[in-house]
């Protein structure tokens, strides 16, 4: 009977050595660095709100209180490419969100944080981990009925665990291990992360708490540590939002094919000279010249009041334009067609910058040859994607880059007909003064891509 015992004991030990070894075997070894020390908001910073942030046994509280819109404690570093890991512990009550890839700038809604938003959603819907976009298009990736276990992974009063990857287009989420969201989509490619207290209603009790900790980052060597997921790509690229769709907008170019447009001078699309590539659409370089290869391309359809979204990507010392209220009856010679111009250019290299009849009414975002961008402008560096945004209504038209309203004027007004009368476009009768017309994006010669194309037509 002892050497029984003894046997079974030596078992025992062999056992728990080989579990221990095992368990040491499968500990993480992911190179994290952390964004909390757990003793201070070192390397942190609030914007937007007034809720309250404080460090407490290790961890980041924040507290709600009243009369004040949503608080965000934010990185001060910036991330682009990243794998995060982080808990947190949120009250019933409320909702929140870690924002990733997000900014506030002076020029955007007067700094307010925007971006990529991981939504913490202790309610009924139980849309953790789906992914919104704060500030601008809304919902990207909410949660699938039909993905139940990401749906049911969310533990309600006690600590959940996130795993966000964001690389390259693509951002990926886990919830408790529960694969939530697979989303491809390209507005920001960084910024910073941000841990959000959401505003909350009068009738909601002031003082509630969300709690984070462990916060760990990994920015080297990414794709060695990404994981695989089962779940479909949600793909938003040359795509609309649900929110987008309900209030009105619409694709112009659907980023695989030419529907919708021709050339400008042609019946159909043109054969050479622009091609699609990368779900994006591309005027080929060509020497420079004006409307001499492929030609300009216009929307089959007409415009009156409209909003328009373009991204655009320049080359260096590349020249294009977005051309509005657009009829290519007028000048079917040489040239482009006629129409209202917001200039597409690299400033710093193309000598269009110092030309024109008034100063700096060729630069880029301007009323081309008319009235001079802002020179503030939020420009981003050549081969960056930049955003043209153009709002037309009842004749008041402003034109916006990159999110920073950079100019606005009034059509058909005695202060725009000397404008034009001053300009190139004064051999043009009533120039700039059509109802409607035809959207165009230039081939002037040099290497542009677009992409994201959309507008919506206002109504009265």
């Amino acid at each position: 009977m002892n050497n029984f015992k003894n046997s079974f004991f030596r078992l025992s030990c062999i056992l728990c050595v080989v579990l221990f070894v095992g368990c040491d075997m499968q500990k993480d070894q992911t190179p994290w660095i952390t964004l909390f020390d757990g003793t201070s908001l070192t390397g942190w910073s609030q914007k937007g709100g007034k809720a309250i942030y404080t460090v407490r046994d290790g961890e980041i509280v924040g507290t709600t209180v009243h009369d004040t819109p949503n608080s965000f404690l934010v990185t001060d570093s910036i991330y682009g490419d990243f794998i995060l890991e982080l808990e947190f512990l949120v009250d019933s009550s409320m909702n929140s969100g870690i924002q990733i890839r997000s900014e506030s700038l002076p020029h955007y809604q007067n700094g307010r944080v925007h971006g990529y938003q991981i939504e913490i959603d202790p309610s009924d819907r139980a849309w953790s981990a789906g992914v919104y976009d704060e500030a601008r298009r809304g919902w990207l990736h909410p949660l699938d009925d039909k993905n139940t276990t990401a749906k049911g992974a969310f533990k309600q009063n006690q600590w959940n665990h996130y795993r966000i990857e964001a690389i390259g287009d693509t951002i990926k989420t886990w919830i408790n291990g529960a694969e939530a969201s697979h989303l491809m989509d390209d507005q920001t490619a960084e910024g910073f992360i941000g841990l959000q207290v959401h505003s909350i209603g009068e009738n909601q009790e002031e003082g509630t708490e969300i709690r984070w900790r462990n916060i760990n980052i990994l920015t080297e060597n990414v794709d060695a540590y990404s994981r695989k997921t089962s779940l479909p790509l949600i793909d938003k690229i040359n795509k609309l939002t649900k929110n987008e769709l309900d209030s009105g907008w619409e694709m112009l170019w659907d980023g695989e094919t030419t529907k919708g447009w021709r050339g400008a001078k042609l019946e159909a699309f043109p054969e050479q000279g622009w091609e699609i590539k990368n779900r994006e659409l591309i005027v080929l370089a060509s020497g420079g010249g004006e409307s001499e290869a492929g030609g300009d391309i216009v929307t089959l359809k007409n415009y009156s009041d409209f909003e328009l979204m373009v991204d655009f990507k320049l080359t260096p010392g590349a020249n294009s334009g977005i051309k509005y209220y657009v009829d290519t009856n007028i000048n079917k010679g040489a040239g482009s067609s006629i129409g209202l111009e917001y200039q597409i250019l690299d400033d710093e290299l193309h000598p269009d910058a110092k030309l024109g009849n008034h100063e700096g009414s060729r630069t880029l975002a301007s009323l081309y040859d008319l009235i001079q961008a802002d020179v503030e402008k939020p420009t981003k560096p050549i081969g960056e994607w930049n955003r043209a945004h153009i709002v037309s209504k009842n004749n008041q038209v402003t034109h916006y880059l990159n999110g920073a309203k950079v100019l606005e004027y009034e059509r058909m007004t005695p202060e725009f007909r000397t404008l034009v009368s001053e300009s190139k476009y004064v051999v043009w009768p009533n120039f700039g003064e059509l109802k409607e017309g035809q959207i165009l994006l230039q081939d002037h010669g040099d290497l542009v891509h677009f992409k994201n194309i959309k507008i919506k037509e206002l109504t009265n």
